[in-house]
């Protein structure tokens, strides 16, 4: 197939002034679609140059749900997931803590992630993880110093968002993006890293 020989110009036609959903559709019905998409997106992310949030946002997770699919384990489809974003959006720290019972104690426990070195273990209710989890919801918070009990794993960290993965009315995981710049996310970032979540939920 021409993109197995080429894979610049399926990159080339993506940055073409047309929705992605549009261009998939059209390329869906012309080829093997799901393997064409899985290939590349396995090695890239592609998005267009001059967009907004929203338009990274909803061109990705396309991409993302490409990405994970047919595999079943856990911590490679998260770990690309972070990745992704990652190479999307340039978060300081982005990465997921797994809800963890070890000796009848319920922990987040780190898991995949890319930036800094990260605090390894969270209590429930403790910073802005464990709120999270202890509230089963999405906080966003615009200055992190002015969170009570905010856990500093990083003194370059000045704003976070902090999205819970819930399986049955339980938190089983909670996404975690911190940002070096002051008020970074928004209710944008919400709808978008919530749809994420339930992508994960699913794995779980």
């Amino acid at each position: 197939m021409l993109y197995c020989q080429f894979p610049e110009l399926l990159f080339i036609l993506l940055q073409l002034p047309v929705p992605e959903s549009l261009f998939f559709e059209f390329f869906s019905s012309q080829f093997d679609f799901p393997s064409l998409q899985k290939k590349y997106v396995s090695e890239n992310i592609v998005l267009k140059d001059g967009l907004n949030k929203e338009e990274k946002y909803k061109a990705l997770f396309p991409q993302i749900v490409a990405l994970v699919e047919g595999e079943s384990d856990l911590i490679a489809n998260t770990a690309n997931i972070v990745a992704a974003l990652k190479e999307a959006f340039s978060f300081f720290w982005i990465g997921i803590y797994f809800v963890k019972d070890e000796n009848g104690k319920e922990e987040l426990v780190l898991g995949p992630f890319q930036g800094p070195p990260a605090c390894v273990r969270i209590a429930k209710g403790k910073g802005v993880c464990g709120t999270t989890w202890q509230q089963k919801t999405t906080l966003i918070v615009p200055d992190v110093n002015h969170f009570p009990g905010h856990i500093a794993c990083s003194a370059l960290s000045k704003s976070e968002i902090v999205v819970p993965v819930i399986k049955n009315d339980i938190v089983c995981a909670v996404i975690d993006v911190d940002s070096s710049e002051l008020a970074e996310f928004n209710s944008i970032d919400e709808i978008y890293l919530t749809k994420i979540a339930g992508l994960i939920s699913k794995m779980i």
